[in-house]
């Protein structure tokens, strides 16, 4: 399947209507006495009743069987998801880095496969954010995923997956990303062998544009290039196992019907996928080396203006021009905390080695970070000619709180214990 063979609506935060049969929308009502059909009228909050009228997010679903049927949930153990608050293991003030997970020798389906790196605040007060891998050989079958805990973000690196939700179907490919809005269930499927990749699962407030400032009204990424699922739903009789996550534990319940049965809806709070090859890169045209922050997709704004719950960055092919200027990301010590991942190609920062697509690094709050020994000797001795770098798509998931990793993610084999080495080979150049 191609991302061709599904339908779309297009721009970021939309109000929409779509339906997969003619006549199943009411018109001038949203809860009528009798809904088109014999539909159930069921609405779905992503925001209170109350909130501003430009934060104010809601989705009318016209569906055949309504969510309340469905049996009790009973409490589940899952191996490696973990979820705030985030007291395993003491935080460290170490550079961690992880290489990629290892593929399952099972049969491992996207729920089955997450595994929790780190984390900070908690779902209960709705601040923070989780970082989790994934990898699984084997698509979701009559199972849906609900996470009551927050928004999850989905970057794929290895393998296009098929998402079902409520209100349709998502195809998305690695290089893009899609955006699963909390307490609406999905499905994960795919044709490839295995998939793998990363999520930013966000408890605080939901993912927006970030503020442009003097950049203006274009740039970053623009709200046309957000695409939204068409209506599509399945009639099935069998019996579908609902997983939820609530308040950091896991629960398990079925019913006789599939969750994706919703025929037509209306609204603006849905799913979303986005192509980071749409992404319009701002640089510096004269000298030095911007912020990372004008490399922001989305944002999950915190309680102090200007500093983020959680921030989506990318670090895309682009041009350096700079002159007289030092071009790899400078050594810095940030009160932000950082986890980046790679998605394909070579991050410009570490050439050496180490930092490999599906394999990830935390810098927490205040743990200098910067180039590798190879990077900095390169930059400093390059000819500072345009440059294009043009195999390499990295990201990073950025937070005000500090990120704590998990035990898991601390003691898995996967951890390198030596890459601190990749800066051993510094060395003191200075003159009197």
């Amino acid at each position: 399947m191609s991302t061709h063979d599904l339908d779309y609506l297009s721009g970021f935060g939309n109000y929409f209507s779509s339906e997969a049969l003619p006549n199943s929308l009411p018109i001038g009502r949203n809860n009528p006495q009798k809904a088109p059909r014999g539909l159930y009228a069921e609405q779905l909050s992503g925001s209170a009743f109350t909130a501003p009228n430009s934060e104010n997010l809601r989705t009318w679903l016209y569906r055949i069987m309504p969510s309340v049927q469905r049996s009790g949930h009973t409490p589940i153990t899952h191996l490696t998801l973990r979820s705030g608050p985030f007291d395993e293991v003491p935080p460290t003030p170490d550079q961690l880095r992880w290489d990629p997970l290892h593929q399952p020798i099972k049969q491992t389906d996207f729920f089955d496969g997450l595994f929790t790196v780190c984390g900070n605040g908690d779902p209960q007060s709705r601040s923070g954010s989780a970082v989790h891998l994934y990898v699984a050989n084997s698509p979701m079958k009559d199972r849906a995923f609900v996470n009551a805990d927050g928004d999850f973000l989905i970057v794929p690196q290895r393998g296009a997956l098929e998402i079902t939700t409520e209100c349709g179907r998502l195809w998305v490919e690695p290089q893009e990303i899609v955006v699963v809005p909390r307490g609406m269930p999905f499905r994960v499927g795919f044709s490839d062998a295995t998939v793998a990749g990363y999520v930013c699962e966000n408890y605080g407030e939901h993912f927006v544009l970030p503020y442009r400032g003097p950049i203006g009204a274009n740039g970053l990424a623009n709200q046309r290039d957000f695409l939204t699922p068409v209506a599509w739903f399945e009639e099935v009789s069998r019996t579908t196992q609902v997983l939820m996550k609530f308040q950091g534990h896991i629960y398990s319940a079925t019913q006789d019907h599939s969750p994706f049965d919703v025929v037509a809806w209306h609204g603006n709070y849905a799913p979303f996928k986005y192509d980071l090859r749409r992404f319009n890169a701002m640089n510096s045209v004269s000298f030095d080396h911007p912020d990372p922050s004008i490399f922001t997709v989305l944002t999950s704004p915190g309680t102090r203006e200007g500093t983020a719950n959680v921030d989506f960055v990318i670090f895309p092919p682009r041009w350096m021009v700079a002159e007289d200027t030092f071009r790899p990301p400078y050594y810095h010590r940030n009160i932000m905390s950082e986890y980046m991942g790679l998605i394909h190609g070579v991050y410009d920062a570490k050439p050496s080695g180490g930092f490999v697509p599906g394999g990830g690094s935390l810098h927490n709050c205040m743990a200098a970070h910067g180039p590798d020994a190879a990077a900095f000797k390169g930059a400093s001795e390059a000819e500072l000619k345009p440059h294009y770098l043009a195999d390499t798509l990295a990201f990073m998931f950025e937070s005000a709180l500090v990120y704590r990793p998990t035990r898991a993610a601390m003691e898995t084999e996967t951890r390198q214990k030596d890459y601190l080495a990749c800066w051993a080979g510094l060395s003191a150049h200075f003159r009197r």
